[in-house]
Protein backbone atom coordinates (compact mmCIF):
# COMPACT_ATOMS: atom_id res chain seq x y z
CA UNK A 1 0.00 0.00 0.00
CA UNK A 2 1.46 3.16 -0.71
CA UNK A 3 1.00 6.74 0.35
CA UNK A 4 0.07 10.00 -0.98
CA UNK A 5 0.20 13.30 -0.12
CA UNK A 6 -2.21 16.20 -1.95
CA UNK A 7 -1.46 19.85 -1.42
CA UNK A 8 -5.19 21.01 -2.38
CA UNK A 9 -6.78 24.97 -2.77
CA UNK A 10 -10.42 25.41 -2.37
CA UNK A 11 -12.81 28.69 -2.20
CA UNK A 12 -14.88 27.48 1.19
CA UNK A 13 -17.66 29.90 0.71
CA UNK A 14 -20.11 27.22 -0.71
CA UNK A 15 -18.71 24.52 2.02
CA UNK A 16 -19.88 23.64 5.39
CA UNK A 17 -16.23 22.92 6.45
CA UNK A 18 -13.47 20.40 5.09
CA UNK A 19 -14.14 17.76 6.60
CA UNK A 20 -17.07 14.97 6.27
CA UNK A 21 -19.89 15.94 8.97
CA UNK A 22 -23.15 13.65 9.43
CA UNK A 23 -24.84 14.98 5.53
CA UNK A 24 -28.21 16.52 7.11
CA UNK A 25 -28.55 18.59 9.65
CA UNK A 26 -30.78 17.56 12.92
CA UNK A 27 -34.91 18.11 11.63
CA UNK A 28 -33.90 19.24 7.90
CA UNK A 29 -33.62 17.64 5.00
CA UNK A 30 -30.29 20.07 4.09
CA UNK A 31 -27.51 18.72 2.13
CA UNK A 32 -23.86 19.26 4.14
CA UNK A 33 -21.53 19.56 1.56
CA UNK A 34 -18.17 19.48 2.43
CA UNK A 35 -14.10 19.76 0.66
CA UNK A 36 -13.45 16.21 1.75
CA UNK A 37 -17.02 14.67 0.46
CA UNK A 38 -15.76 16.24 -2.87
CA UNK A 39 -12.07 15.57 -2.89
CA UNK A 40 -12.85 11.43 -1.91
CA UNK A 41 -15.39 10.94 -4.41
CA UNK A 42 -13.05 12.26 -7.57
CA UNK A 43 -10.29 9.76 -6.24
CA UNK A 44 -12.31 6.97 -5.61
CA UNK A 45 -13.46 7.69 -9.48
CA UNK A 46 -10.31 7.90 -10.59
CA UNK A 47 -8.97 4.81 -8.50
CA UNK A 48 -11.99 2.91 -8.76
CA UNK A 49 -11.81 2.07 -5.15
CA UNK A 50 -13.42 3.41 -1.83
CA UNK A 51 -10.94 6.02 -0.87
CA UNK A 52 -10.14 8.00 2.73
CA UNK A 53 -8.39 11.16 3.24
CA UNK A 54 -6.91 12.79 6.31
CA UNK A 55 -6.15 16.71 6.13
CA UNK A 56 -4.14 17.76 8.13
CA UNK A 57 -6.89 20.14 9.59
CA UNK A 58 -10.03 21.29 9.77
CA UNK A 59 -10.79 24.52 8.48
CA UNK A 60 -14.31 26.07 9.49
CA UNK A 61 -17.52 26.45 6.95
CA UNK A 62 -15.98 29.40 4.99
CA UNK A 63 -12.59 29.62 5.27
CA UNK A 64 -10.52 29.43 1.89
CA UNK A 65 -7.20 27.56 1.55
CA UNK A 66 -4.17 27.79 -0.43
CA UNK A 67 -1.96 24.61 0.82
CA UNK A 68 -4.30 22.36 2.40
CA UNK A 69 -2.73 19.40 2.69
CA UNK A 70 -4.11 15.60 2.96
CA UNK A 71 -3.09 11.96 2.72
CA UNK A 72 -4.65 8.95 1.26
CA UNK A 73 -3.28 5.05 0.51
CA UNK A 74 -3.78 3.56 -2.58
CA UNK A 75 -2.72 -0.07 -3.57
CA UNK A 76 -2.47 1.10 -7.28
CA UNK A 77 0.88 3.45 -8.51
CA UNK A 78 -0.28 6.75 -9.54
CA UNK A 79 1.68 8.67 -12.03
CA UNK A 80 1.44 12.24 -10.51
CA UNK A 81 1.16 14.73 -13.41
CA UNK A 82 -1.53 12.84 -15.01
CA UNK A 83 -3.67 11.95 -12.19
CA UNK A 84 -3.73 16.01 -11.02
CA UNK A 85 -4.75 16.57 -14.17
CA UNK A 86 -7.94 14.13 -14.50
CA UNK A 87 -8.60 14.99 -10.65
CA UNK A 88 -8.86 18.56 -11.45
CA UNK A 89 -10.78 17.72 -14.73
CA UNK A 90 -13.50 16.37 -12.36
CA UNK A 91 -13.33 18.57 -8.93
CA UNK A 92 -15.50 21.25 -8.89
CA UNK A 93 -14.35 24.82 -10.42
CA UNK A 94 -14.17 26.07 -6.39
CA UNK A 95 -11.50 23.02 -5.57
CA UNK A 96 -7.96 22.28 -7.10
CA UNK A 97 -5.07 20.35 -6.21
CA UNK A 98 -1.99 21.60 -6.46
CA UNK A 99 0.26 18.32 -6.18
CA UNK A 100 0.90 15.52 -5.33
CA UNK A 101 3.51 12.68 -4.17
CA UNK A 102 4.68 9.79 -2.89
CA UNK A 103 5.48 9.97 1.09
CA UNK A 104 6.82 7.37 3.34
CA UNK A 105 3.87 5.47 4.93
CA UNK A 106 4.74 6.83 8.31
CA UNK A 107 3.91 10.16 7.23
CA UNK A 108 0.91 11.67 8.89
CA UNK A 109 -0.79 14.90 7.23
CA UNK A 110 -1.65 15.62 10.72
CA UNK A 111 0.54 14.44 12.87
CA UNK A 112 3.76 15.29 11.08
CA UNK A 113 2.78 18.82 10.63
CA UNK A 114 5.18 21.16 12.98
CA UNK A 115 3.06 24.40 12.11
CA UNK A 116 0.80 26.22 10.21
CA UNK A 117 0.27 29.59 8.25
CA UNK A 118 -2.81 31.54 7.87
CA UNK A 119 -3.70 35.33 6.35
CA UNK A 120 -6.25 37.25 7.14
CA UNK A 121 -7.27 39.61 4.28
CA UNK A 122 -8.43 42.96 4.55
CA UNK A 123 -9.11 45.35 1.84
CA UNK A 124 -9.52 48.95 3.37
CA UNK A 125 -11.29 51.26 1.20
CA UNK A 126 -14.31 53.44 1.48
CA UNK A 127 -16.42 51.26 -1.14
CA UNK A 128 -16.71 47.72 -2.06
CA UNK A 129 -15.31 46.10 -5.72
CA UNK A 130 -16.77 43.48 -7.74
CA UNK A 131 -13.04 41.99 -7.37
CA UNK A 132 -12.86 41.84 -3.62
CA UNK A 133 -14.74 38.19 -3.08
CA UNK A 134 -13.20 36.59 0.18
CA UNK A 135 -11.75 39.93 1.73
CA UNK A 136 -13.47 41.53 4.13
CA UNK A 137 -14.17 45.12 3.58
CA UNK A 138 -13.12 47.44 6.19
CA UNK A 139 -14.21 51.33 5.48
CA UNK A 140 -12.21 52.89 8.15
CA UNK A 141 -8.42 53.77 7.78
CA UNK A 142 -6.31 51.32 9.51
CA UNK A 143 -3.24 51.70 11.09
CA UNK A 144 -0.38 48.84 10.65
CA UNK A 145 2.28 50.33 12.67
CA UNK A 146 -0.20 50.10 15.76
CA UNK A 147 -1.68 46.39 14.29
CA UNK A 148 1.57 45.19 14.42
CA UNK A 149 2.75 46.87 17.96
CA UNK A 150 -0.33 44.65 19.37
CA UNK A 151 0.45 41.79 17.39
CA UNK A 152 3.71 41.20 18.67
CA UNK A 153 2.33 40.47 22.02
CA UNK A 154 0.92 37.37 20.64
CA UNK A 155 4.43 35.90 19.87
CA UNK A 156 5.73 33.21 21.86
CA UNK A 157 3.60 30.39 23.90
CA UNK A 158 0.63 31.66 25.67
CA UNK A 159 -2.89 30.20 26.88
CA UNK A 160 -4.94 31.75 24.06
CA UNK A 161 -8.35 31.10 25.95
CA UNK A 162 -9.38 34.90 25.67
CA UNK A 163 -9.56 34.03 21.46
CA UNK A 164 -11.11 30.39 21.70
CA UNK A 165 -14.73 29.86 21.17
CA UNK A 166 -16.34 28.37 24.26
CA UNK A 167 -18.60 25.67 22.39
CA UNK A 168 -15.97 23.31 21.81
CA UNK A 169 -14.93 20.03 23.78
CA UNK A 170 -11.18 20.06 22.70
CA UNK A 171 -9.81 21.69 26.14
CA UNK A 172 -6.85 22.57 24.29
CA UNK A 173 -5.49 26.14 25.42
CA UNK A 174 -1.95 26.83 24.90
CA UNK A 175 -0.32 27.81 21.67
CA UNK A 176 2.96 28.61 20.74
CA UNK A 177 3.31 32.04 17.89
CA UNK A 178 5.74 31.87 15.94
CA UNK A 179 4.73 35.03 13.60
CA UNK A 180 2.36 37.68 13.42
CA UNK A 181 2.45 40.64 11.40
CA UNK A 182 0.32 42.72 9.40
CA UNK A 183 1.15 44.08 5.86
CA UNK A 184 -0.43 46.64 3.37
CA UNK A 185 -0.13 46.47 0.07
CA UNK A 186 -2.31 49.28 -1.71
CA UNK A 187 -5.73 48.74 -0.77
CA UNK A 188 -4.86 45.80 0.88
CA UNK A 189 -4.29 44.54 4.45
CA UNK A 190 -2.65 41.08 5.25
CA UNK A 191 -2.43 39.69 8.96
CA UNK A 192 -0.50 36.62 8.45
CA UNK A 193 -0.09 34.20 11.90
CA UNK A 194 2.12 31.11 11.71
CA UNK A 195 1.84 28.93 15.17
CA UNK A 196 2.00 25.21 16.34
CA UNK A 197 -1.93 25.26 16.50
CA UNK A 198 -4.64 27.22 16.42
CA UNK A 199 -7.88 26.93 18.22
CA UNK A 200 -11.38 26.86 17.36
CA UNK A 201 -12.31 30.80 15.39
CA UNK A 202 -8.92 31.65 17.30
CA UNK A 203 -7.94 33.97 14.66
CA UNK A 204 -10.92 35.42 13.61
CA UNK A 205 -11.29 36.17 17.12
CA UNK A 206 -8.22 38.07 17.20
CA UNK A 207 -8.75 40.26 14.12
CA UNK A 208 -11.87 41.18 15.30
CA UNK A 209 -10.02 42.17 18.32
CA UNK A 210 -7.79 43.96 16.12
CA UNK A 211 -10.48 45.91 14.33
CA UNK A 212 -11.96 46.77 17.63
CA UNK A 213 -8.85 47.92 18.83
CA UNK A 214 -8.18 50.21 15.48
CA UNK A 215 -12.14 51.34 15.39
CA UNK A 216 -11.97 52.49 18.91
CA UNK A 217 -8.59 53.72 18.82
CA UNK A 218 -7.26 51.68 21.97
CA UNK A 219 -3.83 51.77 23.12
CA UNK A 220 -2.13 48.28 21.35
CA UNK A 221 -1.54 46.94 24.98
CA UNK A 222 -5.32 46.12 24.56
CA UNK A 223 -4.54 42.73 22.91
CA UNK A 224 -2.22 41.90 25.38
CA UNK A 225 -4.66 42.52 28.69
CA UNK A 226 -7.15 40.60 26.79
CA UNK A 227 -4.75 37.78 26.16
CA UNK A 228 -3.70 37.84 29.59
CA UNK A 229 -7.20 37.83 30.91
CA UNK A 230 -7.62 34.25 29.74
CA UNK A 231 -11.42 35.27 29.03
CA UNK A 232 -13.29 35.24 25.42
CA UNK A 233 -16.13 37.74 26.76
CA UNK A 234 -12.97 40.60 26.95
CA UNK A 235 -12.20 39.23 23.30
CA UNK A 236 -13.61 41.59 20.57
CA UNK A 237 -16.00 39.66 18.01
CA UNK A 238 -15.50 36.67 16.25
CA UNK A 239 -15.47 38.43 12.55
CA UNK A 240 -16.64 36.58 8.81
CA UNK A 241 -14.48 33.62 8.00
CA UNK A 242 -14.41 35.16 4.29
CA UNK A 243 -10.95 36.48 4.47
CA UNK A 244 -9.59 33.59 5.76
CA UNK A 245 -6.88 31.50 4.22
CA UNK A 246 -5.33 28.56 5.01
CA UNK A 247 -2.06 29.24 3.44
CA UNK A 248 0.72 26.26 4.05
CA UNK A 249 1.08 23.34 6.53
CA UNK A 250 4.62 23.20 7.58
CA UNK A 251 6.05 19.77 8.05
CA UNK A 252 10.07 20.85 8.84
CA UNK A 253 11.85 23.04 11.27
CA UNK A 254 12.02 26.02 9.51
CA UNK A 255 9.92 29.19 8.73
CA UNK A 256 11.41 31.95 7.39
CA UNK A 257 14.79 30.95 7.67
CA UNK A 258 14.45 30.86 11.62
CA UNK A 259 14.23 27.77 13.51
CA UNK A 260 10.98 26.48 15.73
Amino acid sequence: MQRYLLVVEYIGTMYSGSQTQPHTLSNTSKYINTVQDELEDAISTLTKTKIKTIFSGRTDAGVHSKGQTVHFDCNLEIEPRKFVNSLNGILPDTISVKSLRKVENTFHAQRSAVARYYRYTIVNREQRSAWDANCLLIKYPLDIEKMNEALRYLIGVHDFSSFKKVRTSNPAKICKMYKAEASKQGDYVYIDFVADRFLYNMIRSIVGTLLLIQRKSLAPETLKDILEARDNTKAGPTISPMGLTLMEVIYNNNIDGESL
